[in-house]
């Protein structure tokens, strides 16, 4: 038995599973939330019950120490010298990338390098990479793997941008996508679910602070909501997501700011938190909507609305669907967004059954017997992906 830790290092978040390869048995599994807020939260599973603790959580560097304290102190691992590798996932791998890799200094400076394209998330991969290879011991191995990589076997007329060629050929601006593991995983769930036809249109809707649509034709993805960077596509938590570009000029001439403050604010202050003026979080922006607010109301509006138009724009690339996956944390969890986003989509002859939606965090088929179109919640798990290419990588 091989033990990797697997871990997943969001803009605000630190996800981890410590897994037995190849039996794929999850020793202990739990989640950093809120870093960078007031008040963090920290879970971990120890003899199958969670354990939580709410503190303060600044950076991912005290994330980490959290978490490999907890595995010595709760008797998870009586030492760290038994984890044997770490899976580190990575939003942004370029075109440098179309595989996991095995870490070392160059593939270290290629992250890096490519962080102004994912500027809320490389840099915190870097620093859980160089967290965990500083407290681990040197036998252990770590592995990179790309959200981008899924989204390689994009075809040119969906990857490029209608700019000048140049741009592509020695800037490599392009449509690179993100998410990867995820829409990897649950599609393939999905294609199973469905009883592994050969042929298959699936979209995947992975919904959270972080959220990205994808159109997956016979189980290879053909086009997917984010672009260049993080920032395109449905709005985000915090991300606007698509939007006019001429607005960041007009925003920097008018408010005497530079395009980078301006990016900055579409990055960080933008999508359902810059909507409702309430959080990015959707839990506190749905019970200020519970409560009455109408802008929170109205954010969240926008939001399921946004979706379900790439979910329309994704039936007519793949001339059809399937199946619809919802995952990620709203995506699995929510089943009020879910019920507003199929409300848009009855012209598929999608049939939500209401009391199947009313599943958190499940694998379950959510449509009715009748429906056209099989709708589905798929609980993703971007870390057994990762352990498995961990495991391939380091044997």
């Amino acid at each position: 038995m091989v033990k990797v830790m697997a871990v997943n290092a969001g803009s605000s978040s630190l996800k981890f599973q410590l897994i037995n390869m190849p039996s794929e048995e999850v020793i202990t599994s739990g989640l950093v939330e809120r870093i960078g807020q007031e008040v963090g939260n920290f879970v971990i599973k120890v003899n199958g019950e969670k354990i939580q603790t709410q503190t303060p959580i600044p950076d991912h560097q005290v994330a980490v120490d959290l978490l490999l304290n907890a595995l010595v102190d709760h008797h998870i691992v009586e030492s760290l010298e038994e984890i044997d590798a770490v899976g580190h996932r990575v939003v942004h791998g370029g075109e440098d990338f179309d595989d996991s890799v095995v870490v070392d200094e160059e593939a270290v400076k290629k992250v890096a390098d490519l962080s102004e394209l994912a500027p809320l998330h490389n840099p915190a991969n870097i620093i859980g990479y160089k967290a965990f290879k500083e407290a681990l011991p040197d036998h252990v191995g770590h592995v990179f793997v790309f959200d981008t990589a899924f989204h390689q076997t994009l075809d040119k007329e969906r990857y490029l941008y209608p700019l000048p060629l140049e741009y592509y050929t020695d800037l490599k601006v392009r449509k690179y996508g993100a998410h990867g593991t995820s829409h990897k995983y649950v599609s393939q769930q999905a294609i199973e679910m469905l009883g592994n036809p050969k042929e298959s249109r699936i979209i995947v809707c992975h919904l959270g602070n972080g959220a990205s649509v994808s159109a997956v034709q016979d189980g290879k993805c053909i086009d997917t909501s984010m672009g260049f960077t993080p920032l395109a596509g449905v709005m985000m938590g915090t991300r606007s997501g698509d939007l006019d570009p001429a607005i960041i000029e007009f925003i920097a001439n008018k408010e005497n700011k530079t395009a980078s403050e301006v990016l900055n604010i579409l990055n960080k202050e933008s999508g359902v938190y810059g909507l409702s003026g309430v959080s990015s979080d959707f839990r506190d922006v749905k019970a200020a909507r519970a409560e009455g607010n109408k802008v929170a109301a109205a954010a969240l509006d926008a939001y399921a609305y946004r979706v379900a138009k790439y979910i329309g724009a994704y039936t007519a690339a793949m001339n059809g669907v399937d199946a619809i996956a919802f995952t990620a944390g709203l995506g699995e969890n929510d089943d009020i967004t879910r019920k507003a986003i199929c409300e848009y989509l009855g012209y598929l002859g999608t049939e939500l059954d209401e009391v199947k939606n009313d599943v958190h965090g499940e694998t379950a088929i959510i449509s009715t017997d009748d429906s056209k179109v099989t709708l589905l919640c798929v609980p993703t798990n971007e870390e057994l992906m990762i352990a498995r290419d961990t495991v391939a990588l380091v044997k």
